[in-house]
């Protein structure tokens, strides 16, 4: 369970770094794309600057759950792991219901199946 646990939490960091890319280098094109049904076209330019400040703080739960890697002692490892991933699946809750639905099965569900496998190891 424990390779089960570190490959979903690999892919729960490796999708926040995608979103920071989005969010922070293409939110006029990919995050228009993404998000068409959440906000409206016109919306995407002027909101450029708060989808960049978002894109930093999803790089930053990427960078908490790389850094669980990194980490020698098991239990403060797995400590690591749940604070992020609890962040991750809490503001993927959050984007479902302020947002779009489709959030909490993008971003939420991984995490929260991450966490599961974390605590079966």
């Amino acid at each position: 369970m424990e390779i089960v646990a570190k490959i979903l939490i690999a892919i729960v960091a490796v999708e926040h770094l995608y979103i920071l890319w989005m969010e922070m280098f293409a939110w006029e094109t990919k995050g228009k794309e993404v998000f068409k049904a959440a906000l409206p076209a016109e919306m995407f330019k002027p909101t450029k600057g708060l989808a960049a400040n978002q894109g930093l703080y999803n790089g930053f739960l990427a960078a908490g759950l790389i850094w669980s890697f990194l980490i020698k002692d098991p239990q403060w490892q797995t400590n690591v792991a749940l604070f992020f991933l609890g962040c991750v699946a809490i503001a993927g809750i959050y984007g479902a219901i302020s947002a779009t639905k489709k959030i909490f099965f993008v971003q939420a569900l991984p995490a929260i199946l991450a966490i599961i496998a974390v605590l079966l190891k």
